[in-house]
């Protein structure tokens, strides 16, 4: 269990603004990343057993989503020398030995980390259609993100984790 907790931002507050890049270098607006009905960012990396035990799950669930227009990134804050599993060249190997189709983008100053307060991995944030946050959810995706969904009224079967 990690030290700290990451602090609460309050709900209805309205996804900040970023352009970040993916370990190749190709830029991403957070506007540009905005499904439309949703977005659910992933504040993530690869060397935290917390977050490498929920890829798997996050992998899944971002491709029901997918299906309601609600769109999936991840963002790794954590370029550091101090974690050299989290480099953009060890995020490159991640992407393909995970499978990750949606954007894994690089907060080489922590820009959108500190935005969203989070200080630890994973950190995971749903926005609503309007770019209103709605839910965070830590360690895991649960069932109360499911019905967090369902609640939004989209349209939407039970979706299976």
């Amino acid at each position: 269990m990690s030290l700290l907790e990451s602090e609460k931002i309050p709900l209805g507050s309205l996804l900040p603004e970023f352009r970040l890049e993916d370990p190749d270098g190709k830029i991403y607006s957070s506007d540009q990343l905005f499904g439309s009905t949703g977005l659910l960012l992933v504040v993530t990396c690869n060397h935290c057993p917390y977050a490498q035990a929920i890829w798997p799950r996050l992998i899944r669930f971002a491709g029901e989503i997918r299906s309601l227009g609600v769109r999936t990134v991840a963002i790794n804050p954590n370029i550091h020398p101090d974690y050299p599993d989290d480099s953009p060249q060890m995020m490159l190997s991640k992407i393909k030995e995970w499978g990750i189709p949606f954007p894994y983008l690089v907060d080489k100053t922590q820009e959108v980390a500190k935005k969203l307060s989070s200080m630890c991995t994973p950190d995971i944030y749903l926005y609503d259609e309007e770019k209103s946050f709605i839910i965070m959810e830590e360690w895991m995706i649960t069932g109360r993100t499911k019905s967090r969904f369902l609640e939004r009224n989209w349209n939407t079967r039970f979706i299976n984790l």
